[in-house]
């Protein structure tokens, strides 16, 4: 009988740590010359799905997506935007055809977001938070 409770616990553990791994945060991250300090959520959706091209600083936005098929950028729509990644290709179908906004540009990998960021002060992106470093600095956490 201790076995199979034992067995149980066990496999409720690898169960959540699966869930974890699968569900990492996600770090918005900023160029550290930024004088934000932090963002909100809506503020940060706003700009990922072309409602807004300017960050809380007044600058111009300069946004940096990872690939359609990253599992980090269906989880960063998910939960800040609260999108699917076919709503979002389909908002961004709309607005790039009605020639109201520009999509962000899509960066093979996440050291290339990270790069993008360090490189331009006006510059946004998202990573896993266990990929930041102090080139770059984190104003929004998504989990």
């Amino acid at each position: 009988m201790k076995l199979t409770h034992t067995l149980h616990a066990l496999a409720a553990v690898g169960l959540l740590t699966l869930a974890q791994a699968a569900s990492a945060q996600i770090a918005v991250i900023v160029n550290p010359k930024s004088q934000m300090a932090s963002m909100t959520q809506e503020q940060v959706a706003a700009i990922f799905l072309g409602k807004s091209n300017r960050l809380p600083s007044g600058a111009t936005a300069v946004p940096a997506d990872l690939p359609e098929s990253s599992a980090v950028r269906e989880q960063f729509y998910s939960k800040a935007a609260g999108k699917s990644s076919a709503q979002v290709k389909a908002t961004w179908a709309r607005l790039t055809f009605s020639g109201k906004a520009t999509p962000p540009r899509e960066m093979s990998t996440a050291a290339d977001v990270k790069k993008h960021v360090a490189s331009n002060v006006d510059a946004i992106g998202y990573i896993e938070q266990s990929a930041v470093d102090n080139t770059v600095k984190v104003v929004l956490v998504v989990d």
